[in-house]
């Protein structure tokens, strides 16, 4: 008979999925390993909003209090800047590789929760990371209060951009939509756009013009301007599924992770929450949310509990 594992679940990802569910794991008396490669999505970030009683807080420190919480539960074990080079199905669960830059070590698992949020491509447009998480944002829920009422951007080159263009349009009267070249906002939409006072700009743009992260307008060609405040930009994003051997979750049309409503995979004991499942990036505060959801979910699993989660 096979050994029982060391650890009752591998969370791999330390963001706000992650940790909420060590955090409910660990008062559960489950034995737990956080392997966080310590590179969120949101480090550009300077606040994040939408977090009760967390308001404006930075991303960073978010996570700093989340992990001194953590440490008064002498069953999780938490480790910073580790990645998992890869994973697999063992006997009795899974074993994965993990380590700093080369893996070290291998460790087993009886359950894993993939909490690994996703991998951000920018619009392709000129200097644009200088401005990115200081006045040009990605989330219009998280931060467009702050922008409210000022002249707006929307830079992006999807197919949804025309409907985050309404969305955003709830804040400001003066919103551009820029599709930096792409065939990203159809006729009719650019007609319905237009119609509720939102501008489309079709050219490439060519420059972000501003000082210290605050962006004052979006140059177009050599030598045509358009004066801005701030806005929000439309990234493309994936899953990062490439350390996972031998076996392959379903994912949907985009690449994230499919599961049922209780954050189970269709792998056996392999578990997803956060940004990385379907429907994709998500505030902090539901982010959390569902790690403290699947925390319990794996905790009745485990013991075989029927469980309304």
């Amino acid at each position: 008979m096979a050994e029982p594992p060391p650890y009752d679940v591998l969370i791999i990802g330390g963001g706000p999925a992650g940790l909420s569910a060590a955090l409910n794991l660990g008062r559960s008396m489950a034995r737990v390993l956080v392997a966080d490669a310590d590179r969120p999505r949101n480090a550009a970030t300077l606040n994040s909003h939408g977090f009760l009683t967390r308001d404006g807080v930075p991303p960073h420190e978010l996570r700093r209090l989340a992990r001194e919480e953590l440490a008064a539960y002498p069953t999780v074990e938490v480790r910073s800047r580790f990645r998992v080079s890869s994973l697999t199905r063992a006997e009795a669960g899974f074993t994965a590789a993990i380590g700093r830059r080369e893996p070290t070590e291998v460790v087993s698992a009886r359950s894993v929760l993939l909490a690994t949020g996703l991998r951000e491509t920018l619009p392709d447009v000129p200097n644009l990371r200088g401005f990115y998480g200081m006045s040009l944002f990605s989330c219009a829920a998280c931060d467009a209060w702050e922008l409210r009422g000022r002249r707006l951007a929307l830079i992006g080159e999807s197919a949804d951009l025309a409907d985050r263009a309404r969305l955003i349009a709830r804040w400001t009267e003066s919103l551009t939509v820029f599709t930096n070249g792409a065939d990203a906002v159809t006729t009719a939409e650019e007609a319905e756009l237009t119609a509720v006072g939102v501008a489309v700009e079709r050219h490439p743009i060519t420059e972000l013009i501003g000082d210290r992260g605050r962006l004052e307008a979006v140059r177009l060609g050599e030598d045509r301007t358009i004066a801005l405040d701030g806005g929000f930009v439309r990234p493309e994003w994936e899953a990062d599924l490439s350390f996972l051997h031998g076996f392959s979750p379903d994912v949907d049309g985009a690449g994230h992770l499919l599961t049922d409503r209780s954050g189970r995979t269709a792998v056996p004991g392999l578990y997803a929450a956060g940004d990385v499942a379907a429907p994709g990036p998500q505030q902090l505060i539901v982010a959390a949310g569902a790690g403290a959801r699947v925390a319990a979910v794996i905790v009745h699993d485990t013991i075989g509990v029927a469980t309304a989660h």
